[in-house]
């Protein structure tokens, strides 16, 4: 470690990037009752801190390698610093990327000069293309975190945060192959072992958590797309041993408890991070409610903030139900007249963010509210609790299909023979959605379908199908290779659709 701990002091990374602000987050602070800093990677030249490790490892090539070109697989910010490093160092770099990459990745590698192959649907698949081409064009390939010299160039975010505040007690590192994690815990660790390091990761991407929590590197069967830039379905074999030593404790969290922090982060600093860039401080706010700490210099490391502003729909809608300020529930009313206004009545003074309500020919009523909540959960348990005494209340805050699909379709019932309703998902692309229609084929009938193209990561479709054998239906579905969920029992589409 005394090499490492050299080797991260003399890094050439100033050489493309920046000593980045560790900047004091007060209505964070004043909100967990604690001291809270942002380390602002966001705003390094390609919005991210990328392009230390990528600009440590390039520059330790020798003349004959870097004559040969560079050549990297990454989900976007790697390969932004990869493209910067090479227009450097005026070598050759070609960069192979997901096809779901977002578009604002793709063009800021291109506009650095960097060749873009665009392969496979997730990480993993571009990286086992980009092997391939590095042995058929005799290039170097620039690994995205599991090299000890890109570990080192990410390390020196550590010496910067104990450069910039001298008592830290906790530091929170978002967590995708490792490499950042590795090289901040090492670093700070090795100087001053007090501090604790937390890794967050998504709770559909729990590559870390899993590796430690079982002793050894596992590879996960699928990860989650919605922040991308830690989609990998293995931590590094390298990283790993750096946080199975220095690495205090993994954090999961969810897409919305993302989509609040990149609120929360907007509201203090008025920058918008990606995904990925919001996850430790997600995480930080997740740990500090579960362990009720106070009173402590917490330092979260703001990754990047390259997000496509389609996708800002998609965050801004979730964001509040992250930060529990919102509650999605659905209430059976007598359908007779007086029911709405004794249900409004007992909603007393809470903002109403949605009402949706259709009539039905029956002795019952399903209508589906949104209340905007003030104090959380806690609100939202006493509101729940109380319309509860009066009608038959069900809590779908946390019901995926009515968030994504029945906010958008309440209106009316239909009564279809031999219905039954799936939820997929699919990588967005252009024609994506005709492809998927394809597959399904012919052969059932299609009694539902909702398709909302809101700016996210992967396509969702919610569609029924008229069929009385499910087992061959799911068999077909199988061979799509797609995630897809038999949500027939979903109350949400048992009482709105």
């Amino acid at each position: 470690m005394k090499d490492f701990i050299k080797s991260v002091e003399n890094s050439t990374v100033y050489d493309v990037a920046e000593v980045s602000e560790l900047t004091f987050a007060p209505q964070l602070s004043a909100r967990f009752k604690n001291n809270i800093y942002l380390k602002r990677e966001d705003e390094q030249p390609i919005f991210s801190f990328k392009l230390r490790g990528a600009y440590q490892k390039i520059s330790t090539l020798t003349k004959d390698q870097l004559c040969k070109g560079v050549i990297t697989s990454s989900a976007g910010n790697h390969a932004q610093g990869v493209a910067l490093a090479a227009k450097k160092l005026g070598i050759t770099a070609v960069i192979v990327m997901p096809v779901a990459t977002p578009k604002i990745k793709v063009k800021s590698v291109e506009r650095l000069g960097g060749k873009v192959v665009l392969h496979g649907d997730v990480y993993d698949d571009a990286y086992q293309y980009a092997r391939q081409l590095e042995k058929e064009q005799d290039m170097v390939y620039i690994a995205p975190f599991d090299d000890i010299q890109t570990v080192i160039g990410q390390a020196t975010i550590g010496r910067e945060i104990l450069d910039q505040l001298e008592n830290v007690d906790l530091v929170f590192v978002p967590v995708g192959g490792g490499g950042l994690i590795a090289g901040v815990a090492g670093y700070i660790k090795s100087v001053n072992d007090k501090v604790k390091i937390i890794g967050v990761e998504p709770e559909d991407s729990p590559t870390l958590h899993h590796a430690m929590r079982d002793g050894k590197r596992t590879i996960l069967e699928e990860v989650g797309r919605f922040a991308d830039g830690v989609a990998v379905k293995q931590i590094g074999e390298v990283t790993f041993e750096f946080a199975k030593k220095y690495v205090d404790d993994v954090v999961l969290v969810s897409n919305d408890q993302m989509c609040a922090a990149i609120k929360d982060i907007y509201e203090d600093v008025r920058s918008i991070s990606e995904p990925a860039g919001a996850l430790s401080t997600a995480g930080m706010k997740k740990f500090i409610d579960e362990n009720q700490i106070e009173n402590l210099n917490i330092v979260s490391i703001n990754s990047g903030a390259n997000v496509n502003f389609d996708r800002l729909r998609y965050i801004a809608e979730r964001a509040d139900l992250g930060e529990y300020t919102e509650a999605i529930i659905a209430a059976t009313i007598p359908e007779k007249p007086g029911s709405f206004l004794k249900f409004c009545n007992l909603l007393d003074n809470h903002s109403i963010t949605e009402f949706n309500y259709r009539y039905a020919p029956t002795d019952e009523a399903h209508i589906f509210v949104g209340v905007g909540l003030s104090n959380g959960l806690a609100e939202k348990d006493e509101l729940i609790e109380k319309l509860s005494k009066s009608f038959d209340i069900v809590d779908m805050s946390d019901n995926s299909m009515a968030k994504t699909h029945i906010r958008h379709m309440v209106g009316g019932r239909a009564s279809a023979a031999n219905e039954v309703v799936y939820r997929f998902e699919f990588p967005e692309r252009p024609g994506a959605l005709l492809r998927f229609l394809m597959k399904i084929g012919s052969q059932w009938n299609i009694s539902l379908f909702h398709y909302r193209n809101h700016g996210a990561d992967f396509g969702r479709v919610l569609i029924g199908l008229q069929s009385d054998n499910v087992q061959e239906l799911e068999k077909r579905f199988d061979e799509l290779g797609y995630f897809y969920k038999n949500e027939s029992d979903n109350k949400a589409y048992q009482y709105f659709l």
